[in-house]
């Protein structure tokens, strides 16, 4: 077959493909260019295409580039297609090429030839830079509504607790008595940080790329304040070629994913520990939970699990997304094309682990074993330094005590007033209360050290700041 020959039928058993750049050619889209070039990912932000559409056509209307009639016919059928995509009804053909092309296609079945003023002063180059700013603010809200949602199981669990005490860890040794709400709470305050960077970040996503254009502008008298001003941004942008260019804002939104994900995955790993026999920390109910083929024993906390494991993705994600912009030179390379399938796999992990962790979490029933004394070991020390002994000769006199019990096979609660005695002499009677892991809790005065006082407080900030409503 001749070449010729050969290339007239590359589309010949299916309809020709809807591009935005067919004036230039002569011949139709190889099948393999098309595999390759074309991602459908962007099929998810119909609806913002459309959004844009409108405000652009709108300000086109008003600057005098289109007449009276033209402007309404071509409202008239976005708004039909807004109407399609908000119902799930648009149809998509293997023939579009993105979802620019889409919405002008379905345009122009709509409204017929004059829907190809739609693309006056305007380049597919700010239309998909504005799109994924409208998305991804569309997102930040979910995400925000959702974060919420975790924090607000988080200080139920942390107000059921009540005064259950347990031991914190450092390097995974017993450290301090915290009471478990406190703990629990520390996972709270990290999903209100991770819910403050999407709202950092959906503030930033709000400057429109509308009237870039392809990286240059145009030289027709367009008005991008007044397309912003219709899309609800609070600006548009200072440097054309950085409008269309830049992805700073999808690689910061990914990082938003990705530090949310950590702080899940954080949280996972404790509740697979605390759920193994050697902690015995926590019981979730069995619809949150699987079993195993072979043994029929277990019960496995794979939310958690997952949960661990996908922070790796998302993390990828980022590495993926950082890597993608580094050597690009100005303005728009086809590269960015791929930014889309990283921030949506990113984002759309974060949201289901944020349901799905949330579930398991509600179900939860902790039930801690008593921390060991060795917990109180710093209340001792702090007796000391109470009385005037610097805290360097505190720590060496608790030390030795604690070495010495444990060489007897005893710990901290087994201590004698004799014992304290021999330790340091400025230690009292008294200070053998100490030695109770509640009673260490109960003392804790500086702020924010988790005394049930102050894990009161926090639940009531907490529930202040997510709306949960407190009097």
């Amino acid at each position: 077959m001749q070449a010729n020959e050969l290339r007239a039928r590359c589309f010949a058993a299916g309809p020709r493909p809807m591009t935005l750049w067919s004036g230039r050619f002569r011949e139709p889209p190889a099948d393999v260019l098309w595999q390759y070039t074309v991602d459908h990912t962007d099929r998810r932000m119909l609806v913002d295409d459309v959004v844009g559409s409108i405000a652009h056509v709108t300000m086109l209307g008003e600057s005098g580039l289109l007449s009276e009639d033209e402007r309404d016919k071509i409202l008239k059928g976005l708004n039909g297609i807004k109407a399609e995509a908000e119902t799930k009804a648009f149809d998509f053909q293997d023939s579009d090429e993105d979802i620019h092309s889409a919405v002008e296609r379905r345009l122009g079945e709509l409204i017929g030839p004059v829907a190809a003023k739609l693309h006056t002063a305007r380049s597919r180059n700010d239309q998909i830079a504005l799109d994924i700013r409208l998305y991804l603010r569309r997102a930040a809200a979910s995400r925000i509504s959702q974060l919420e949602g975790f924090v607000s199981v988080m200080a139920d669990l942390a107000g059921e607790a009540g005064d259950t005490v347990v031991p914190s860890y450092t390097h995974m040794q017993q450290a301090q008595a915290v009471p478990l709400a406190h703990h629990l709470l520390a996972y709270a305050w990290m999903a209100l940080r991770d819910a403050d960077r999407f709202t950092d970040v959906k503030g930033r996503l709000a400057v429109s790329p509308l009237g870039a254009g392809a990286g240059g502008g145009s030289s027709l008298p367009i008005d991008p304040a007044r397309s912003a001003e219709l899309l609800g941004m609070t600006g548009t942008f200072e440097n054309s070629m950085d409008a269309v260019a830049s992805r700073d804002l999808v690689a910061e939104y990914t990082f938003c994913c990705a530090q949310a994900m950590v702080h899940m995955s954080r949280l996972a790993e404790e509740m697979v520990l605390w759920a193994s026999a050697e902690f015995g920390w926590v019981t979730f109910a069995d619809r949150h939970t699987t079993g195993s083929s072979a043994m029929p024993q277990k019960k496995n906390p794979d939310i958690a699990e997952l949960a661990r494991g996908k922070a790796a993705s998302v993390i990828g994600h980022l590495t993926a997304v950082m890597a993608l912009q580094k050597g690009l030179p100005l303005t728009y390379n086809r590269d960015l094309q791929e930014d889309k399938a990283t921030v949506f796999a990113a984002d759309d992990t974060l949201a289901a682990t944020l349901d799905a962790l949330s579930s398991m979490l509600a179900s939860a029933e902790f039930h801690p074993p008593p921390p060991g004394s060795g917990v109180t070991a710093l209340d001792l020390a702090e007796a000391l330094v109470g009385r005037g002994v610097p805290f360097r000769q505190a720590h060496e006199a608790v030390g030795a005590l604690v070495a010495a019990l444990t060489e007897a096979g005893r710990d901290l609660s087994d201590a004698t007033a004799a014992d304290l005695e021999e330790a340091h002499e400025r230690f009292e009677v008294e200070d053998l209360a100490r030695t109770d892991p509640a009673d260490s809790v109960g003392r804790r005065v500086s702020p924010g050290g988790g005394s049930f006082a102050d894990v009161a407080i926090q639940i009531a900030a907490i529930r202040l700041r997510v709306g949960d409503g407190v009097s």
